[in-house]
């Protein structure tokens, strides 16, 4: 029997695998993993900071500036601004006086042939999103998308309602559930979709794992409770078994 390869190829390989290069590489890629999470959160918060600021601090005269009598370009300033008046908003606007101001604005605002259409699509999806409701992607769940056998990933935007749900009641197929099937890695971009509520399969874990999921492409999953939670069963009824027969022993 002719054999091409050296018997002791395999052993070799292991060596060179756990080697001092191999040592270093393991390291360099355990300090990636460290840092790159904490290095892009930085980041990210650095860059909105400083876009804050930019939208922000052209709107306070120049004289009200802290740079101006401390000679330092305080970052962050702008979001602090910004979460103040936010606040100060909110709470003049649940008064009878705030109402009345908004309802006034909102009345000018509809008459306007274009602004009054762009004002009230942005209004309400404002709402729709930030309303302390019901059901606004708090589920995450599977459908069979895009062809029969294959699953992707979703999340429930809640129930049909207006001419869909007429629809689908007129068809006789039952409550339809709205359902948005976010693309890899931007989830912001994907599909909406009108599923059957029997075809919806609702998940476990959280719409947080569930966006982890999607951004990692599949490489990040939740940690399975349900497993976890039957060994954790198993383990005790072992350990209340082996407790049992002690006693009898005895």
């Amino acid at each position: 029997m002719n054999d091409d390869h050296p018997p002791h190829r395999p052993a070799r390989l292991l060596r060179r695998r756990t080697g001092p290069l191999a040592a270093l590489r393991a390291s360099f890629l355990t300090g990636l993993i460290v840092i790159a999470p904490i290095g892009i959160t930085v980041w990210l918060i650095w860059t909105l900071t400083g876009w804050m600021d930019s939208w922000v601090l052209p709107l306070i005269p120049l004289r009200w500036r802290p740079e101006q009598h401390i000679g330092i370009d305080l970052r962050g300033l702008g979001v602090v601004v910004f979460l103040i008046v936010t606040l100060l908003i909110g709470s003049l606007a649940r008064g009878w006086f705030g109402k009345l101001i908004i309802g006034t604005g909102e009345a000018l605002f509809a008459r306007m042939p274009i602004i009054g259409a762009i004002y009230g699509g942005i209004k309400q999806i404002a709402e729709t999103i930030l309303s302390q409701g019901d059901g606004k992607f708090d589920r995450a769940c599977l459908i069979e998308y895009p062809r029969r056998g294959v699953w992707g990933l979703g999340f429930v935007a809640g129930p049909a309602k207006g001419e869909v749900a007429k629809m689908a009641a007129s068809r006789g197929q039952g409550r339809f559930l709205a359902v948005f099937v976010p693309t890899t890695p931007n989830p912001t971009s994907g599909f909406l979709l009108f599923v059957p509520e029997q075809d919806v399969h609702i998940l476990d874990m959280t719409p947080e794992e569930a966006a982890k999921l999607v951004i990692s492409g599949g490489l990040v999953y939740p940690a399975d409770t349900t497993d976890a939670a039957a060994a954790a069963a198993a383990a005790a009824a072992a350990r209340g078994k082996s407790a049992d027969i002690s006693t009898e022993s005895r």
